[in-house]
């Protein structure tokens, strides 16, 4: 199992002896590299800027990640934030340091207090994903396809070696007859190859989709008319030749004039004209310049309305009649309260009794209300059994605008930490090489950001297998130089060439 690294060491003559060396170390590795970059520093507004990036290089040649560690009991932190102002950090650390120490010689900062926090969020995450791979902190999560119930486990042993950890099954998709071909497959995949993977599935919960379209041929363009309807749709109604009906027509009778509806994870945006007995006059008004055609099972979200409707559908306690004894994990899609994360408790306590409370439940955060409301399901959740957060950044950017997906991401990540509480990454990472075989170079950073937490979850594809074993090796390498939002100051290797 991946191990983090250890404190340096816990008395403070031998910190203070170490930092001093390397404060020596540096400052002349930094000075013979200032020698040969002479006869090019033709300019003094740079000379600075040289100076200390040759402090810099020379800084990193050393793994510095269990000072790091031994120096943040103290509250001396900044090491992380060295880069602008490395001879000055350095020196501010041993005199702050020093004058601690002098003052108070005898008091040494209780080290294993210090990182229970840490130690809380390892051991939650070990109950919630189960145990990581060797070389890895975090685990990597696949979205099973319909197709592995039917393959005599190949694609299932083939992501297993690849480096997946969990397994996620869709309960939107399929029923129980395949779902349990696809865990038996796991079983004998782990037992074949000496690996764990953890299941988890995923209630569908009230999404609501698109049904029937009148026309699914058009491609929308901006400006076009769009009626969605209540019940069935006319096609020979004159007035709207465009018409779409929905899965959850109560949700829809929900919305009124002026706000947004959003279909096909944000593809189309239209705006609320008037409503009409058959439904929702709309108005598109957010759509690519190539326009964009409407289909059947397309997710719609309403993000300025407060939805009222049960979070546990008819269909999820059907389904969690097998779930509740099979997965190791349960996600929850669509909670939005406390009351709602009770409504599933009670509903796995009827089917589990006191067995019920070891069940782990993953909330899935996409909507707005998820989002303000996550501390109270957080208490309700964890209070009585293992806990992990799913961000789900596909319907969570619709709901509270894309301008804010990473902001709210980021609080998301900051808050299940406070609360030690594992976290998913997931919705679109690696998309471009899953389903076409080459990731966009954005695809590469998102996959290298998602190190900062506990888990990321790839969606099918035809090229899944090579996206868990490429995400596998960026999460490997990035372990080395961050844990969550800190810099681990590994020793830097690519400018080792400097003489």
């Amino acid at each position: 199992m991946y191990a983090a690294p250890q404190p340096h060491t816990h008395e403070t003559d031998t910190l203070l002896e170490s930092l001093i060396q390397l404060r020596y170390d540096t400052q002349a590795r930094a000075e013979h590299l200032l020698i040969g970059w002479q006869p090019k520093l033709k300019r003094a507004d740079f000379a600075d800027g040289a100076r200390n990036l040759a402090y810099y290089l020379a800084l990193r040649e050393h793994d510095l990640r269990a000072l790091q560690i031994s120096l943040m009991p103290w509250g001396l932190a900044s090491m992380g934030h060295i880069e602008s102002h490395v001879a000055d950090g350095l020196n501010a650390i041993i005199e702050t340091l020093q004058a601690l120490y002098n003052a108070i010689p005898r008091a040494l900062p209780d080290y294993e207090r210090y990182f229970e926090g840490e130690r809380q969020l390892k051991a939650e995450t070990l109950r919630v994903l189960g145990p990581s791979p060797a070389n890895r902190r975090v685990q990597i999560m696949v979205t099973l396809p319909s197709e592995a119930a039917d393959d005599r486990g190949e694609l299932i042993s083939q992501l297993l070696a690849a480096g997946m950890s969990c397994a996620r099954i869709n309960c939107a998709h399929d029923a129980p007859n395949a779902w349990e071909r696809m865990i038996s497959f796991i079983r004998q995949a782990e037992t074949a190859q000496g690996l764990q993977c953890r299941v988890l599935m995923d209630l569908a919960g009230p999404k609501v989709r698109t049904q029937a379209v009148s026309h699914k041929r058009h491609i929308f363009q901006a400006n076009d008319t769009l009626l969605l309807a209540y019940g069935d749709i006319d096609k020979h109604n004159k007035h709207y030749p465009y018409q779409v009906n929905c899965s959850l027509p109560e949700a829809v009778r929900q919305v009124e004039v002026g706000q947004m509806v959003w279909f096909d994870d944000g593809l189309i945006g239209a705006h609320v004209e008037r409503i009409i007995p058959e439904g929702l006059d709309l108005t598109t008004t957010e759509i690519r310049k190539a326009g964009q055609k409407l289909k059947p099972e397309k997710g719609i979200n309403f993000p300025d309305t407060l939805l009222q409707i049960q979070a546990l559908t008819d269909k999820d306690r059907a389904d969690l009649d097998f779930v509740a004894h099979h997965a190791d994990m349960i996600g929850y899609s669509f909670v939005q309260s406390a009351d709602d994360v009770a409504l599933l408790q009670a509903e796995l306590l009827t089917r589990l009794g006191v067995e019920a409370h070891k069940k782990a439940i993953i909330l899935k955060i996409e909507t707005r209300a998820a989002v303000t409301q996550l501390p109270e399901m957080i208490m309700q959740a964890a209070g009585q059994q293992p806990l992990g957060v799913m961000i789900a950044r596909g319907d969570l950017a619709v709901e509270i605008g894309f301008d804010r997906l990473a902001e709210i991401q980021e609080e998301i990540l900051w808050l299940c930490e406070a609360a030690r509480i594992p976290v998913i990454w997931a919705t679109q990472v690696f998309e471009g090489l899953v389903k076409e075989g080459m990731p966009s170079r954005a695809e590469v950073t998102d996959a290298a950001m998602s190190e900062r937490a506990e888990c990321v979850m790839l969606n099918k594809g035809d090229f899944i297998v090579k996206g868990v074993m490429t995400l596998d090796r960026i999460l490997t390498r990035m372990g080395d130089h961050q844990f969550k939002r800190m810099a681990n100051l590994r020793a830097l290797r690519s400018w080792s060439a400097l003489s």
